[in-house]
């Protein structure tokens, strides 16, 4: 999985059929998945999976734009690595809130699957935005691209991100396998304006995150950006395109906290240094990200 500074893919719209993915979707991606490469194209889906067509194609749709699955061929999928590592032995039914914070940071990571969801969290520049205002930046976005997209679809498209970060106005405390909210809704990283048509990233420390969590994502992040160099300049992993900063919306206390955490869990092997007032993130050897995973899911388990 690699992080969107380093992909080359064009942005990819709609594909999840208006539905925002469900608790339990992703594990029946994963199972249907291990069924069959081809599971999601034939009948045997709809009656496995107890769903209508659209709902099948969505779940498809979401195990890749999750990066859970990948796709093999144009007609047959696999599980990733990760993906399965994750929704099989690490914790199948996302019980742990930092498997929502896993799962957000490899959706947005994906803009070739997940256009709208990228772009509103590493590539929008300000706080708060409407529906309009960031509909009208992925039709530029798309036709920049070279993709074609219609207002109507991309609309539609934003639509759906705001159903994967915010309840429905029905919902009641807490959230089942049976609820129409997306898990990413506990992750509280969007709320509504007062208003009622603008919107608001909630930017500061995220106490739900663990450092783990947060320790792969900023791995995967400066393996991908730093080329032959030991260092990252906290401000770019604060703020630089797909950076954890903006993926996870922290401000800069928050960022460098959650840093020194990772410096102790990986005994020092990254640190925060701050010599003549340059902060920077330093490699003082390599790290592989998945080992943070790992470690993380043996002690929660």
């Amino acid at each position: 999985m690699l992080p969107v500074s380093v992909t080359t893919e064009k942005p990819g719209f709609s594909g999840h059929e208006t539905f925002p993915f469900r608790y339990g979707w992703l594990r029946k991606a994963m199972i249907g998945a291990e069924v069959s490469s081809q599971f999601f194209a034939r009948p045997l889906a709809l009656v496995t999976l107890g769903v209508g067509k659209n709902m099948v194609q969505s779940i498809r749709h979401w195990g890749l734009a999750t990066q859970v699955l990948q796709e093999v061929s144009r007609t047959e999928i696999a599980p990733t690595a990760l993906g399965q590592r994750l929704l099989q032995e690490w914790d199948p039914y996302l019980e742990d809130i930092g498997s929502l914070w896993l799962i957000h940071w490899w959706l947005v990571s994906n803009p070739g699957r997940a256009a709208a969801w990228h772009y509103v969290f590493f590539r929008w520049s300000r706080q708060e935005f409407s529906k309009s205002e960031l509909t009208d930046h992925l039709l530029e976005w798309a036709e920049r691209s070279s993709v074609r997209a219609t207002r109507s679809s991309i609309a539609r498209d934003v639509d759906c991100l705001l159903r994967t970060y915010l309840p429905s106005k029905s919902s009641k405390k807490g959230v089942s396998e049976e609820s129409f909210d997306c898990p990413l809704v506990e992750l509280s990283l969007l709320r509504p304006l007062q208003d009622g048509d603008r919107y608001t990233f909630v930017v500061g420390a995220k106490r739900t995150l663990p450092a783990a969590i947060f320790g792969y994502a900023l791995v995967e992040y400066m393996n991908a950006v730093r080329g032959e160099r030991r260092t990252v300049a906290l401000h770019d992993a604060l703020y630089g395109m797909g950076s954890p900063g903006l993926a996870f919306k922290l401000s800069e206390n928050a960022l460098v906290e959650l840093v020194e955490a990772v410096q102790v869990l990986t005994g020092g092997a990254l640190e925060l240094d701050d010599t003549a007032g340059l902060k920077q993130l330093y490699l003082r050897e390599d790290l592989d990200g998945t080992e943070l995973l790992a470690l993380f899911y043996k002690e929660n388990a």
